[in-house]
């Protein structure tokens, strides 16, 4: 079993505001990407999709990288940690796009956020932090929560549902990862070499699709969503190097209120009631969760 010292650290209000701010702000990116891939779904296959905006994303973070001196040796790639990251994001994208294309938006981020919840518990198996009982129920109230939104057994219910089951499950393998990659590798290089994964197993997967033509309107669109990427992932990385963690977390809850906005306003997808019910239930839990680890380290400081 790993385990992962942590290190208290205080941060005044000013630097837990612009921390909450960037993380919001990565909410956005990650949402207005997932409103624009949506937008497009129905011109383009998945793989192909997905390749052309990885293209678009990867020569963005490179220039960033480039420009900022975060590029590292070719040979960095093959750390384990960052490679296992990688593969699990390819796989997290394969996953949610793939839901993201065929049920309503609102259904599929809701449904994402029992990632905290799920990063937490991986956290506990796996670097045996410790995770009182409080918060083992929240995460289990959480999950019934995932259930109402997708209803297994009942009318309505489909595998796309499942999908975004499969994407928390390798985003978590990601998120836990990222703890074990070393920390002079720059969180711009990882965000580069993952969106090389994800742009290589978009291309893969498009070898055995039908390419649709693809207009210019479209490479346009595919251009914003990757400018999107770069300022969420960007913005992500710097939310949790500025604040305390327990108040920027919940930031990340603002992307379901872009979600919901954005399917009412450009998809015509009104959330129905057990799907509103689900989402409040994992928010709920997910914030009760992150204020018992506040109040767990306070003890312990």
């Amino acid at each position: 079993m790993v385990t992962i010292s942590r290190t208290a650290q205080k941060f005044t209000p000013a630097e837990n505001l612009r921390g909450g701010a960037l993380m919001a702000l990565a909410m956005a990116g990650f949402g207005f990407n997932d409103i624009v891939i949506k937008h497009i779904s129905p011109t383009l296959e998945l793989g192909q999709a997905i390749f052309i905006r990885g293209i678009f994303a990867t020569l963005f973070i490179a220039a960033l990288a480039g420009i900022t001196g975060r590029l590292r040796p070719f040979r960095t790639i093959f750390k384990p940690a960052l490679f296992v990251r990688s593969v699990a994001e390819a796989l997290a994208t394969f996953t949610f796009l793939l839901a993201l294309f065929n049920i309503p938006i609102a259904n599929t981020t809701a449904i994402l956020q029992a990632l905290p919840l799920m990063v937490g518990l991986g956290a506990a198996i796996f670097f045996g932090e410790k995770i009182g009982w409080r918060r083992l129920i929240a995460i289990l109230v959480g999950f019934i929560g995932v259930m109402i939104i997708i209803r297994p057994g009942m009318e309505g219910f489909n595998y796309y549902s499942v999908l975004v089951l499969a994407t928390v499950f390798f985003a978590t393998v990601r998120d836990l990862t990222t703890r074990l990659i070393p920390h002079n590798i720059p969180s711009l290089f990882v965000a580069l070499f993952t969106s090389v994964s994800v742009t290589i197993m978009g291309g893969i997967l498009s070898i055995f699709e039908n390419w649709a033509i693809v207009e210019p309107i479209t490479i346009a669109w595919l251009m914003l969503a990757a400018g999107f990427l770069v300022v969420a992932y960007s913005s992500i990385a710097a939310s949790m190097r500025v604040g305390d963690v327990g108040f920027i977390v919940p930031f990340r809850y603002t992307i379901l209120l872009y979600a919901i906005i954005a399917g009412i306003v450009f998809f015509d997808e009104i959330p129905d009631a057990m799907t509103i019910l689900g989402s409040s239930i994992i928010v709920a839990t997910g914030v009760y969760s992150i204020y018992r680890e506040r109040i767990a380290n306070k003890n312990n400081s």
